[in-house]
């Protein structure tokens, strides 16, 4: 039997950079929206605790399905197997704010 695929999600949400891992991506019947079902995050445990992964762990914790605006995802690759969730705080870097693909140019 075929094994489940999983996903690594990076987003960007309040000013924080989220990677996640879930089982279940896609498009979702909201428009703009990418749904995301069964999060998965490290069972193993372990005397080291990572405060990033606990309160990822809480937020998360009775979330049945998410939807992420398009615009806030980064990435989804398709994994092997699950990492490390990871949450960084974003809001001292600067970002260049999107422009258009095509710009006329004056004659």
């Amino acid at each position: 039997m075929k094994e489940q695929p999983l996903y690594r999600i990076q987003f960007i949400s309040n000013g924080k950079q989220y990677e996640l891992y879930a089982k279940q991506v896609g498009q979702g019947n909201l428009f703009g929206f990418v749904e995301v079902r069964d999060f998965v995050f490290n069972t193993n445990s372990s005397v080291v605790v990572d405060p990033s992964e606990e309160k990822l762990k809480s937020e998360f914790a009775d979330v049945e399905c998410s939807f992420i605006p398009m615009h806030n995802v980064l990435r989804i690759d398709q994994v092997n197997k699950p990492g490390t969730v990871k949450l960084t705080d974003t809001s001292d870097k600067v970002r260049p704010f999107p422009g258009p693909i095509y710009t006329h140019k004056p004659e």
